[in-house]
C-alpha cells in the first residue's frame, strides 16, 4: 500500500544545490523553502566545539588545509568557504532554525555523540525544543550506540549505503526510529516492509525530478535533497 501522508521535505546540508553547504546561508535558504527539515554533520574540533562542515579535512569548501579536527574554533571561524561563509557550530545552527522544522544531526567525525547529546539536552530543557524536534544519524554504528546509551529519548537513524535490510537488526538494538538508505537501494518491497517493522524510510539524496517522483511513489517518509523545493 501506498503512503498517502505527505512525503518530508529535508534540505540537504542546508540547501546544497543553490549556497554552499553547511553553511548559515544555505540552511537560511532551506528555511525559505518551508522545508519539514534540514540536515547537517558535525565534528568536534580541536577546542571542543561542534562545527558544522562535511569532510574530515577542510580543502574541499574551504581555503584552509589538514584534519578539521585539529583547528580550534578560533581557528576555524578565520577561514572562508567559497570565499565569504564561516563554518558555523552546532549551536549556531539551532539559533538559526529556532524550532522552525526538525534538524538532522549526522554524526560526521567521530567523539561527537557525547557533545551532541549535552547540547541537544541543553535546548529540551532551556529553550524549550522537544526530542522529536531532533534526528540523529550516522554511518558510524559506535556513535550511534553512544547516543543511545548517552540519552535514550533522543530519535536516531541509521545511515545506510547497503540494503535496509542490512541494517535492520541493528536498528533494533538502539530502538532506531529511522534508517537512511541511499535511494539507489530502494525499491517499494523493501520500503513497506522497513515502514512494517516500526522504521521511517527517510532516503538520500535524491535532486532530479524523476527519481524524486519515483521515491514518492515507493512511499518513503521523507526525501533528503540538495534542491528542497523540488520534493
Amino acid at each position: 500500500m501506498k503512503n498517502t501522508i505527505e512525503t518530508l521535505r529535508i534540505g540537504h546540508r542546508g540547501a546544497k544545490g543553490y549556497i554552499a553547504e553547511n553553511t548559515l546561508e544555505s540552511i537560511h535558504k532551506a528555511l525559505d523553502f518551508g522545508v519539514h527539515g534540514i540536515e547537517i554533520d558535525v565534528h568536534l574540533c580541536a577546542s571542543g566545539e561542534l562545527v558544522v562542515f562535511h569532510d574530515f579535512t577542510l580543502e574541499r569548501m574551504s581555503n584552509g588545509f589538514g584534519a578539521i579536527s585539529k583547528y580550534t574554533l578560533s581557528e576555524l571561524k578565520q577561514l572562508k568557504i567559497d570565499n565569504k561563509f564561516q563554518i558555523p557550530t552546532l549551536e549556531e545552527v539551532l539559533q538559526l532554525i529556532n524550532k522552525k522544522c526538525i534538524l538532522n544531526i549526522e554524526l560526521k567525525g567521530q567523539s561527537t555523540a557525547v557533545e551532541t547529546c549535552k547540547i541537544i539536552e541543553q535546548y529540551v530543557k532551556s529553550n524549550f525544543w522537544n526530542h522529536s524536534d531532533f534526528l540523529v544519524s550516522s554511518f558510524h554504528k559506535q556513535e550511534l550506540e553512544e547516543v543511545y546509551k548517552t540519552n535514550k529519548n533522543i530519535p536516531l537513524a541509521i545511515l545506510t549505503k547497503t540494503l535496509i535490510n542490512d541494517v535492520i537488526q541493528f536498528a533494533e538494538t538502539i530502538e532506531a526510529k529511522a534508517i537512511h538508505p541511499n535511494y539507489f537501494m530502494l525499491t517499494s518491497k523493501n520500503v513497506a516492509e522497513a515502514q512494517e517493522n516500526g522504521y521511517k524510510v527517510n532516503t538520500w539524496t535524491v535532486n532530479d525530478v524523476q527519481s524524486i517522483k519515483r521515491m514518492k511513489q515507493y512511499g518513503v517518509d521523507a526525501i533528503i535533497s540538495d534542491f528542497p523545493d523540488r520534493i
